[in-house]
């Protein structure tokens, strides 16, 4: 017989192992859900982090809690939790089977349902099933349900509580240790739809501006079939016909004028011979 739970509502076990089935309905814009179990103490906290059946950790170390993990069925999607009870020990008074959404609010899920197996019996009718209404549709983790110990048996009893922060807000708030990379996975990606402005690269130190190397003004080439001009223009030459300048410094020997010029007269004039006589004159320059 399967019984229709309300919450807060409970049911004896007579199985020795349970399967918990998540199921919901896949669709556009709906989060995937993921299945989790808590093992409590007498004192209602964990008694390690080992304690946390979850997607990274998927079987307790005892071995008597394990997730199956997911499958698509005709009604949608499933995650699943198995729990050994006859093998729990002792020190284990209570085991929480949680629904976390990836922290997206529970209200977009749809038709969200957790269904219990007797784990011994296969292709067996569900013992019970619990439809699951978020309380404010604002919360990204739930408690379903948990399986805790009535004297010598064990029971079910549907919950529906949810947290706001998350799987990680409710494994903290029974215990568990959670590491600080993954509180960084929470943290919110930067939006990055906008350009970024762009770095400013350093500036670097001014330096003075050198002295330009002197403009060298290039040679002057003579016209084509004229000798080039000497370095030093020479000292003019009177014209043709024209004494020359008296030097102030006698000839030296050995010196010869340019060709076509009248020899230079010496500083000193040279004495006139006393016996010089004009040669002989011809008739026609003598007086008449």
């Amino acid at each position: 017989m399967t019984h229709a739970m309300l919450k807060g509502s409970n049911v004896p076990l007579e199985a020795t192992a349970v399967r918990a089935v998540l199921r919901w309905v896949p669709g556009q814009g709906v989060p995937d859900v993921d299945a989790s179990a808590l093992l409590l103490g007498t004192d209602g906290r964990v008694r390690s982090d080992e304690d946390f059946v979850f997607y990274n950790q998927p079987r307790h170390p005892s071995g008597k809690v394990w997730r199956l993990g997911k499958k698509r069925v005709s009604e949608g999607l499933t995650d699943t939790i198995q729990t050994d009870l006859a093998g729990m020990t002792a020190e284990v008074g209570r085991v929480l089977l949680v629904a976390s959404a990836d922290d997206v609010p529970f209200d977009r899920v749809r038709a969200l349902r957790i269904l219990l197996f007797d784990a011994t019996v296969p292709d067996g009718e569900p013992l019970a099933y619990f439809d699951i209404k978020p309380e404010t549709g604002e919360e990204t983790a739930l408690i379903c349900g948990e399986l805790y110990r009535r004297g010598e048996g064990w029971k079910f009893r549907a919950l529906g509580e949810g947290y706001s922060n998350g799987l990680v807000g409710l494994a903290t708030d029974f215990g568990i240790s959670v590491d600080e990379s993954e509180g960084a996975a929470q943290a919110p990606v930067p939006n990055t739809s906008f350009p970024q402005p762009p770095q400013q690269r350093p500036v670097p130190a001014q330096q003075p501006n050198p002295q330009p190397p002197a403009r060298q003004e290039p040679a002057v080439q003579p016209a084509y079939g004229y000798p080039p001009a000497p370095a030093t223009r020479p000292a003019p030459q009177p014209a043709y016909g024209y004494p020359q300048p008296a030097l102030t410094q006698p000839v030296q020997p050995g010196t010869q004028p340019a060709y076509g010029y009248p020899q230079p007269i010496a500083a000193q004039p040279a004495q006139l011979d006393p016996n010089f006589r004009l040669p002989p004159q011809g008739p026609q320059f003598l007086p008449r």
